[in-house]
């Protein structure tokens, strides 16, 4: 199973726009089952002091984990760039997963990083940060990470990605990706 991690909650952001259209091209180019996670159903009862021990662990993060995470052996993670890195959400969710099943949830796996900017450089300093952190988890990342960058630039007043250079690259990553 491939899990595609729309990496923000955010509400209406570019990167959860780019998360469904790779969603989408991933489940038209497999058969092997694909799910889709956004940040945005990140439950809010995450973040308190009982959450790194596994009786502490929230409930309904729980359930995520054993749907959309310990299943997976790939994991697709699409990830804006706040503040020079990800966004504390996303390494949030990364901690409170590790409370519980540590070893079926990561280690073994492998990822592929797409980074999500406004601006030119397509979020490589928060991909790095991300990779680093897979890595010290035990899953392996895939080497090329797909920059997206000008965002609103790339796509129609409705969302829909239609800059044909930005649609190649994304056709290539997953490409790579199914085959890594």
């Amino acid at each position: 199973m491939i899990t595609v991690i729309s990496g923000t909650n955010r509400k209406g952001s570019n990167t959860e726009k780019i998360a469904k259209h790779l969603y989408k091209l991933l489940k038209s180019k497999t058969k092997d089952p694909v799910k889709y996670f956004s940040l945005q159903k990140m439950p809010n009862d995450l973040l308190k002091t009982t959450m790194y021990s596994s009786r502490g662990q929230s409930k309904a993060l729980r359930k995520i984990q054993e749907e959309v995470m310990i299943p997976a052996n790939k994991f697709l993670i699409v990830s804006p760039e706040y503040n020079g890195s990800i966004p504390g959400a996303l390494k949030l969710f990364l901690d409170a997963c590790s409370v519980y099943e540590y070893r079926p949830t990561f280690k073994g796996k492998k990822a592929g990083l797409v980074g999500v900017a406004s601006g030119r450089a397509g979020n490589i300093r928060g991909m790095d940060h991300l990779g680093s952190i897979l890595n010290h988890v035990g899953t392996e990342v895939m080497g090329a990470k797909l920059p997206v960058s000008q965002c609103e630039s790339l796509m129609d007043k409705k969302g829909i990605i239609t800059d044909k250079s930005a649609l190649e690259a994304m056709e290539k990553h997953i490409n790579d990706f199914l085959d890594y």
